[in-house]
């Protein structure tokens, strides 16, 4: 009896308390529910002060009894506080600053965490890496070439980022369970940007993954360095422009490169043609071509079919995967042209002829064009700053007498 009385006492006790702290909050939501509304009045009366403290006060509004009225209340909180700053509120400005500030922080917090990690990981591939294999198979793939040159050729952040990302990174993406999906997606644009010989697909996709953090520690250096006011929020921003970076840049190379193999074409094409009416077989005259044309794009690919050939593959063969390298429509044309005379021994002597004077065509027709379009293409900057400049060399002893009341 003496236990089940003190059970109910017990709990009667209990749902006292509950039911207290509920009517306390309820009571204490009320209080501020009365005190923004008090503020609410003095802030549409010009009181900035009474706004802003109203800011802080809806910021505060989080439970679930405000939730209930439909408003984001700490978003209008943000919105009083940066209206009264607007209009001369002085404490409010102070608090945005702080806050922003505090942002930063908590931002260069985790970007410092993360560096460190990765500095750590850095220090320990070092010490555990072999590093004399490395060295060995750096001096086996640069030995005898012009590797480090080219490199110099495509830009200062390949150049600088190259020896990170091949110590580094690549060894990380090759030992990645799909690196055969990232080799599919990026072999054939390397080789149309003629960077087989410079970057494997695994070092491309190694340079995605270091500008990621490459170009957000090149912001925070130009921002300390200069003391510019950019916000830390845009590290992200950097750090996803440093992952687009490459497709981008690489997508402008194969533009490039493609451009200057259509415009190498008709002369090329011309002397291969002369050259096999002359007497002289695919080969050799092929190889007159690369010792006679300007060097260029399409010059590398003529010497990389050659390679192919000598090493064993067939012409139609070569002529394939310089038409899947080049991804070009005419050069795909030139190489689907000779494969067909090739597969049914049709002399290639006259057809290439024929190919000269098509391309000569196409090129002449394209340069038309071209000129046709160019006059549209100068019309707006000619208004933006050439007729300003006429208009004002008219009228401006005009203004000058009439201000001088002459």
């Amino acid at each position: 009896m003496t236990k089940g009385l003190i059970t109910s006492l017990l709990f009667y006790m209990f749902t006292l308390l509950v039911a207290f702290d509920a009517n306390a909050q309820s009571y204490g939501n009320y209080s501020k529910r009365d005190h923004a509304n008090l503020l609410d009045v003095s802030c549409k009366k010009g009181n900035q002060s009474s706004c802003f403290e109203q800011g802080l006060l809806y910021q505060t509004f989080t439970d679930k009894s405000f939730k209930q009225d439909g408003i984001n209340y700490p978003a209008e909180g943000k919105k009083l506080i940066i209206s009264a700053c607007q209009n001369g509120e002085q404490n409010a400005c102070d608090y945005r600053k702080g806050a922003e500030l505090f942002e930063s922080s908590q931002l260069l917090m985790w970007a410092g965490i993360i560096l460190i990690g990765i500095a750590v990981y850095i220090v320990t591939q070092m010490m555990f890496q072999d590093n004399e294999s490395f060295q060995a198979a750096q001096k086996l793939e640069e030995g005898g070439s012009k590797k480090a040159e080219n490199v110099k050729k495509h830009g200062f952040i390949l150049q600088y980022s190259r020896p990170f990302f091949k110590r580094y990174i690549s060894p990380i993406v090759s030992s990645m369970k799909n690196k055969k999906k990232i080799k599919e997606k990026y072999k054939r644009k390397l080789a149309s940007a003629g960077l087989t010989e410079d970057m494997t697909p695994e070092d491309f996709f190694a340079f995605k993954l270091f500008l990621i953090i490459g170009f957000p520690i090149m912001f925070l250096a130009v921002r300390e360095f200069t003391e510019a006011d950019w916000k830390l929020s845009l590290i992200p921003v950097m750090a996803i422009v440093g992952f687009l970076y490459p497709d981008i840049w690489i997508k402008g190379k194969i533009e490039q490169r493609q451009k200057d193999i259509i415009n190498g074409m008709p002369f090329s094409v011309d002397m291969l043609a002369l050259s096999v009416e002359a007497g002289l077989d695919f080969i050799a005259a092929m190889t007159k071509v690369v010792d006679k044309a300007k060097p260029g794009p399409l010059t590398q690919e003529f010497e990389i079919l050659l390679k192919e050939i000598k090493i064993g593959a067939s012409r139609a063969e070569a002529l394939r995967n310089m038409a899947w390298r080049v991804d070009l429509i005419q050069i795909s044309s030139f190489c689907a042209t000779l494969i067909a005379a090739d597969s049914v021994g049709a002399s290639i002597g006259p057809i290439l002829k024929a190919l000269s004077i098509e391309i000569r065509q196409k090129k002449s027709a394209q340069i038309e064009k071209e000129g046709a379009t160019a006059a549209t293409k100068i019309l707006f900057p000619m208004m933006a700053f050439i007729v300003p400049s006429v208009l004002l060399m008219i009228f401006a002893p005009l203004v000058v007498e009439l201000v001088g009341g002459n």
